[in-house]
């Protein structure tokens, strides 16, 4: 079994710029983001939009890869054998042909990505707000995004079999 699904972990990547397209819109969070986050117009349009985006899609991919690790728990199986499945004792192979696709759904991928987004992203956003002297609306605002953006990416990442 392959886990590493490389058109899986592209479109996961890349619904992250589509779910931050939505989330941050005005008519959704972005008007409220803007003002919790001290951002004008001016300055968001002084910014390097294609490097804004090029980066934001480097670091979505890095995630999505990461999300591979959270959702799929076979790769855990694999990582005790090295990583070579052609070096593993029988027993791998035994274990894999009872549980190789075990936990392999779209909703078990968005259940482990909201929970990374909670256990993971709220407490790192949480405390970098906290020394920024952010609100908890700010907290709310970007720490909601991540944790529908992972559990988007979970649920593409583990259900794509």
């Amino acid at each position: 079994m392959d886990f590493l699904n490389f058109p899986a972990i592209l479109v996961a990547a890349v619904s992250a710029l589509v779910v931050g397209f939505i989330w941050y819109n005005p008519k959704v969070f972005g008007n409220a983001w803007m003002k919790e986050a001290g951002m004008t117009e001016e300055k968001i349009k002084s910014g390097n939009m294609a490097k804004i985006f090029i980066m934001a899609f480097i670091f979505a991919f890095l995630l999505a890869m990461t999300m591979m690790q959270l959702t799929i728990h076979q790769t855990g199986a694999l990582s005790l054998i090295g990583g070579d499945p052609s070096v593993a004792l029988p027993s791998y192979d035994a274990f894999m042909a009872d549980y190789g696709d075990a936990f392999r759904s779209y909703k078990h991928g968005a259940l482990h990505g909201v929970l990374a987004g909670v256990f993971i992203a709220l407490p790192i956003i949480g405390t970098n707000a906290l020394f920024e002297r952010k609100s908890a609306k700010y907290i709310f605002i970007n720490a909601g995004y991540w944790i529908v953006t992972l559990g988007v990416m979970g649920t593409i990442i583990c259900g794509w079999v």
